[in-house]
């Protein structure tokens, strides 16, 4: 198998056939007619950029619920697509305060993975997940209570503002994955999940054209299958939801997706 069909075998399991990598801008093609670019497939070896993802989890008589949300149409990445909350992991993620650090089990798959990872850094990955819910759908994890330092960064005073305190000790770990080479965008995202019951406050939920998601919805296991998702979300949603069956919080082996020769490869951590 040549190296460019390797490529294009993994991004294709990875986004799905059907997903453009690019948002709605047009292009005129040879023919000199408006049609929407090709999803562009370079070698690129970069390093994938360290990624959060948060599954909220509600709990209903119907069954449990899980919060998702769309990818807003004027996105040049991935347009339209239903996604968990999310994002990269920034500078300021690290050495925030906290109300409780991470579950000890969690805390150790965090730092035990390849390569592996410093406590600091762990912790930097769950709270980036719980900035980046609160910053795209206005739900804030944590607790009730005023902050201490007095030096707060701009990406987390809205917490402060809230009077929410971030607590990781509610968190569970789903999956991680790291986005296949080759691809106009990379990323080594850790999946986690926490009850809904952890929500301290809501916010002003973003709106508008700089919202990067809309149409946020609580959805059943059965009402995800009739979303435009990625095939790695599918396969995300899979093992949320057997976690939920087995007992999410317990200890747990979780599963890590990674592209080898074109194809997925799924190991344990």
């Amino acid at each position: 198998m040549g190296a460019a069909h390797a490529r294009l075998r993994a991004g294709t399991a990875w986004f799905g056939s059907r997903v453009s990598l690019r948002g709605p801008a047009e292009t005129p093609n040879a023919q000199g007619t408006n049609a929407p670019p090709a999803p562009s497939y370079h070698p690129s070896q970069r390093r994938p950029h360290d990624a959060a993802s948060l599954i909220l989890v509600s709990h209903e008589d119907s069954g449990p619920r899980v919060l998702m949300g769309r990818r807003n149409m004027a996105m040049r990445f991935l347009p339209g697509i239903y996604v968990f909350p999310g994002g990269r992991v920034e500078r300021t993620d690290s050495g925030i305060e906290l109300a409780h650090g991470l579950p000890a089990h969690v805390q150790q798959k965090l730092t035990n993975g390849a390569p592996r990872l410093s406590l600091q850094r762990a912790q930097a990955l769950a709270a980036a997940a719980i900035r980046e819910t609160a910053e795209e759908t206005g739900l804030f994890l944590g607790v009730r209570g005023e902050w201490k330092r007095r030096r707060i960064p701009p990406s987390w005073s809205a917490f402060a503002g809230e009077s929410v305190v971030p607590d990781l000790s509610g968190l569970a770990l789903i999956a991680r994955a790291v986005t296949p080479t080759g691809l106009p965008r990379r990323y080594d995202t850790r999946f986690f999940a926490a009850d809904a019951a952890s929500v301290a406050a809501r916010g002003e939920l973003p709106a508008g054209p700089d919202a990067e998601l809309d149409d946020l919805r609580w959805l059943t296991r059965e009402e995800t299958d009739e979303l435009d998702l990625l095939p790695i979300t599918r396969v995300i949603l899979e093992e949320l939801f057997r976690r939920i069956e087995a007992g999410i919080s317990r200890d747990l082996p979780v599963p890590f997706f990674r592209f080898r020769a074109g194809r997925m490869r799924r190991d344990e951590i």
